[in-house]
């Protein structure tokens, strides 16, 4: 059995394991990175796009923010469909001058593993069977079979990003773990296409049918969504009865003016809200979907994991350069406060915007008054836009 030792072993080689191996690696501490799947099976995974400043100053602060400087798009604001017209929420008025930055995940990941590249970074590809030992120890250790081998990582410290499925979680004793999980009976429907999207900026679409949101990933690349059972499948969705349904539910001038193409990418994600705590167990820290997994309505998916990354990062750097272990000790608590706010935000988000099977007209008409009352006031706008942009750290 070969062994490796390192500082810091990472479990998971999307964006939260590259991100923290990259700012631990430029300040000197050193990191091996675990990925179960090839580079590529990675980069072709599609995802969010939507990126709080904070995550996009961490993106700097790792050394890999110019592309996504120049090629993201800034937004000040985003739109919400109501009633047949629409109303913009104006972040950086409401925040300071607070803005998201839309910057597809594939492309973040693609910036962190040239990263990682260009200062041999270690990544190791297609590392199976992970397994987590003696956590509770000062020398715990992992263990994974590649090339009709096992090998051995020996770390101080271990962190667990290897998503909702991974060995992470699992290896926390089931008398420690407590699981909270609200599954929601309707999914998103996503077509991804070579059209010029719809709207300079995002708009969600709060409709009788069902919700809508139109996103992009660039000015050439649309992403577009619309709310679905949760029994049907991508199959059953013509391209031709995804758009005329996606018109269906927005405004008529901003239908008349939608761009429509073949789907390159098209797929139903369901909506479900995940929160395991701890998120420590001894030497093991979890980080992201390992931990916990938000509706995709208020896009604080991948943006809840960049917070557990800043929280573990400064952590860790207190730990091997200052002597300092307050950061980690705290880091549980203090990533779970966060992690609920934005299960809240993303909660209300998707209880504001969607038709649940169930409801009833009181439940219509209070949907209606909500929406009413949040452009009706700054107070609620404000509270609005200092969510979706982040919270800080």
């Amino acid at each position: 059995m070969s062994v490796i030792r390192t500082q810091v072993g990472i479990i998971g080689g999307g964006p939260s394991g590259l991100l923290l191996s990259q700012l631990l690696h430029r300040r000197g501490i050193d990191t091996v990175v675990l990925e179960k799947h090839s580079r590529d099976y990675v980069l072709g995974r599609i995802r969010a796009g939507v990126l709080e400043h904070g995550f996009a100053n961490l993106m700097r602060e790792a050394g890999c923010g110019d592309r996504m400087d120049a090629e993201g798009e800034i937004h000040d604001g985003v739109y919400i469909a109501h009633q047949g017209r629409m109303d913009r929420v104006d972040l950086a008025r409401h925040t300071g001058g607070n803005s998201v930055l839309v910057y597809g995940q594939t492309e973040v990941t693609r910036d962190l593993y040239q990263a990682r590249a260009d200062m041999d970074g270690v990544v190791i590809h297609n590392a199976r069977d992970v397994a987590l030992f003696d956590l509770k120890s000062a020398a715990p250790y992992l263990t994974y079979a590649k090339d009709g081998a096992t090998h051995r990582v020996d770390c101080d410290y271990i962190v667990g990003a290897d998503g909702f499925h991974g060995a992470s979680r699992k290896a926390i004793p089931s008398d420690v773990l407590r699981e909270y999980e609200k599954v929601y009976p309707f999914g998103w429907l996503g077509v991804l296409s070579e059209t010029k999207p719809v709207s300079p900026e995002l708009i969600y679409a709060r409709h009788e049918r069902g919700f809508a949101l139109c996103s992009m990933r660039s000015q050439l690349l649309s992403r577009y969504y619309i709310q679905v059972p949760i029994t049907d499948t991508a199959a059953q969705w013509s391209d031709d009865a995804f758009w005329a349904e996606l018109k269906s539910r927005l405004p008529q001038d901003v239908a008349e003016t939608l761009q429509t193409g073949p789907s390159i990418e098209k797929s139903i994600a369901p909506l479900r809200s995940f929160v395991a705590e701890p998120m420590r167990y001894g030497q093991l820290f979890l980080a992201g979907d390992a931990a916990h997994i938000v509706p995709p309505t208020g896009a604080k998916g991948l943006n809840s994991a960049a917070s557990d990354i800043h929280y573990l990062y400064h952590g860790l750097v207190d730990h091997y350069l200052n002597d300092d272990d307050a950061g980690l000790d705290a880091y549980s608590e203090k990533a779970l406060a966060r992690v609920w706010k934005a299960q809240r935000f993303s909660w209300w988000m998707t209880n504001l915007l969607h038709r649940f099977p169930d409801s009833e007209d009181v439940d219509q008409q209070l949907q209606r008054t909500d929406l009413d009352y949040l452009f009706s006031s700054d107070a609620a706008l404000a509270s609005m836009a200092e969510n979706y942009v982040g919270l800080p750290y």
